[in-house]
């Protein structure tokens, strides 16, 4: 059956095409790589996300009940008034670990910052962070005793005042853990697309020939040392590899 267009029909349906590009965010998977594994918060019925995520596997460390993670908008928010930090870890089995990661997808933001979180000058808050664990060898956290050994771990986070793409490095996990300004300046209330590179930042970074398979996935917000609220949501991380 032969379709015979007006050009006027054509007209209508490249203004709309036009018009999906401008407003959808494009999503860009080269011809040699693959998703292998996403986290999608998006889709849930808005309201409180806690049962959800423990589902899911997520388990909640420090104070992560009092960031009242829920869902608002198509996607994953947490919030505070207070100086808190809390977690939500996943921990994958090992016939679950993602491996052969080149790069990361994260779709997320910043509603409000906290007030004077400055890694430059020493205070280590952030209203959003996230970890990626590489490998199941346990590097010192700095504290006695060996408490809270961890893993190799990159954490790519969004700031205000810190310097774009500049890697820093915290107050614990010094050894294995290193923190990446991927956003900076005021971009409250805006959806970040964040491209993180993983494979040849581990290598360089931690001195490796091979990048381990990722072991864990954590999302956080630490507010101590600051003033005011915070408030930041996440709606998917995609895993691609070549």
């Amino acid at each position: 059956m032969k379709f015979n267009f007006s050009t006027k029909s054509n007209c209508y349906r490249s203004a709309i095409l036009i018009v999906y590009l401008l407003v959808v965010p494009v999503f860009s998977v080269s011809a040699n790589e693959k998703i292998i594994h996403v986290i999608d918060f998006t889709g849930q019925k808005n309201g409180s996300a806690a049962s959800w995520l423990k589902k899911k596997g997520f388990e909640f460390e420090l104070k992560a009940n009092k960031l009242k993670p829920r869902f608002e908008n198509d996607a994953l928010v947490i919030s505070t008034q207070d100086e808190v930090a809390g977690l939500f870890g996943l921990r994958f089995a090992q016939q679950d670990f993602i491996r052969d990661v080149k790069r990361v997808e994260i779709v997320w933001g910043v509603n409000k910052y906290p007030e004077g979180a400055d890694w430059n000058n020493g205070i280590n808050s952030v209203s959003i962070a996230i970890m990626f664990s590489f490998g199941t060898e346990k590097l010192s956290s700095g504290l006695p005793l060996g408490i809270k050994a961890a893993p190799y771990f990159l954490s790519p986070f969004i700031g205000r005042e810190e310097d774009l793409d500049k890697m820093y490095v915290g107050k614990l996990w010094r050894e294995g853990g290193r923190y990446f300004c991927v956003a900076s300046g005021d971009r409250a209330g805006q959806t970040v697309i964040t491209d993180f590179e993983v494979d040849e930042r581990f290598k360089s970074t931690f001195n490796q020939e091979k990048t381990p398979p990722i072991t864990a996935v954590a999302f956080q917000k630490n507010t101590h040392n600051t003033q005011g609220g915070s408030e930041a949501f996440i709606k998917k991380i995609t895993f691609l590899s070549e």
